[in-house]
């Protein structure tokens, strides 16, 4: 019997050796398949130094007005009291001495991360100009490089609210749109595979894009409910698969993302409710993290997943409800939807066994795009995320998906 570690529950036994190698076979060759035509690769930035890994170095030995700085790794409520006893002057001095750490630290106010990154982005964009210059590079390398410090320019750009920060290998990056402090209710989009700074925005396409993404739900959200304070927060802060190789393929990035993500969960300011919205594989990263997400997680929403690393709901051990959904175009339909020896992340999000409740996908066209404005997707996310969840058009076969919920409030199916 193979089992999902990450969730520490069983999966379906396999007792016929020709049905496992079968199944290998099978979600081989869709794999295979799918690597030349949904999926793309993306060559990742390979450092020849981690600036966070000599910054947490420096911290660790630091110090500010003769006290020892805390353990970065110390829990929220020690770092934010430590923050709290800090004058004003002392904690910019602290982002502006070390800004990979601060930019980084749940537990500091969020202001003083927005501000930390900031600072960090600026040096990793000069660093970036610097390569595009450097005659050691080949071409290729000097073409990344001048990307990567267009992308950064980006970020540093004037109203833009980083919250998570590092430059290392491919990169991570955080971004909130809206109060993230006062907000009531507070949404974050999870994307899939290969997500890192350079694909974190696209100025074509954008709606395929983390930024795209999380900014087109912000503004759903605003017209969905104006008096309600929302935030999004357009979460690329794990390392995801690059194309279709094995890591797509298996749960070992899901889990490591998983502990980042519900680490942010935690973490986040205030008590407001929080939604997940999980897009092809970021649904598995939010299937392993769902066993140990905090209460205030009122919802798990995904869309064109390859699983959850789960059989059925149940086997996800959540109070969250759980909704899926699916475009009739999206190919990743085709991904063989079980888990054998370790491959494929387990049942059919939107099958009526797994028991999630099924919401309508009409006019998303494809795997990417759930998040444009003017489909029903983006719409059912948005009432999801500020609370309205009764609000949702159900998939045409799931007319039941807001069993439970206030039905004064349901919307006939598309």
């Amino acid at each position: 019997m193979t089992s999902f570690p990450e969730l520490g529950s069983p999966s379906i036994p396999w007792t016929n050796a020709t049905t496992v190698w079968r199944a290998l076979l099978a979600l081989a060759v869709v794999f295979v398949m799918l690597a030349t035509t949904g999926w793309t690769a993306v060559r990742g930035h390979k450092a020849t130094a981690d600036p966070r890994t000599t910054a947490l170095g420096e911290w660790l030995h630091g110090s500010i007005g003769g006290r020892p700085l805390p353990s970065p790794g110390a829990d929220a409520g020690t770092l934010g009291r430590f923050f709290g006893s800090l004058t004003a002057g002392q904690r910019e001095q602290l982002a502006e001495r070390y800004p990979l750490v601060v930019g980084n630290l749940d537990g500091a106010p969020v202001k003083l991360r927005y501000r930390a990154n900031r600072i960090a982005l600026a040096k990793a964009r000069t660093t970036e100009e610097h390569r595009t210059h450097d005659s050691a590079l080949t071409p290729a390398g000097r073409y990344e490089a001048t990307r990567r410090m267009h992308r950064f320019e980006s970020l540093i750009a004037d109203g833009r609210q980083v919250l998570a920060f590092d430059a290392s290998g491919a990169g991570r990056v955080a971004e909130v749109f809206g109060d993230l402090d006062r907000a009531e209710r507070v949404s974050v989009v999870v994307p899939g595979v290969d997500t890192n700074v350079l694909t974190f925005e696209k100025s074509q396409r954008a709606y395929s894009a983390p930024v795209g993404m999380a900014r087109s739900l912000y503004a759903a959200e605003g017209k969905a409910s104006p008096g309600t304070r929302t935030a999004v927060i357009a979460w690329a802060d794990y390392t995801s698969p690059i194309g279709v190789g094995m890591d797509a393929a298996t749960g070992k990035l899901a889990a490591e993302g998983a502990l980042r993500l519900r680490k942010l969960v935690r973490t986040l300011p205030g008590d407001s409710e929080v939604s997940l919205f999980c897009h092809s594989y970021g649904s598995v990263v939010c299937g392993v993290a769902a066993r140990e997400l905090p209460a205030r997680v009122s919802d798990v929403a995904v869309a064109g997943s390859p699983g959850m690393r789960a059989e059925r709901v149940s086997d996800l051990g959540t109070s969250a409800r759980i909704w899926a959904m699916r475009d009739q175009d999206d190919w990743i339909q085709d991904v063989p939807h079980m888990e054998v020896g370790g491959l494929g992340h387990g049942a059919d999000p939107v099958s009526t066994g797994f028991g999630a409740r099924r919401l309508s996908a009409s006019g998303a066209r494809g795997h990417t795009g759930y998040f444009e404005p003017g489909t029903t997707s983006l719409a059912n996310f948005a009432g999801i995320g500020v609370g309205a969840a009764a609000s949702v058009r159900c998939a045409g076969d799931a007319s039941d998906c807001t069993t439970g919920l206030d039905q004064d409030r349901v919307v006939p199916a598309a």
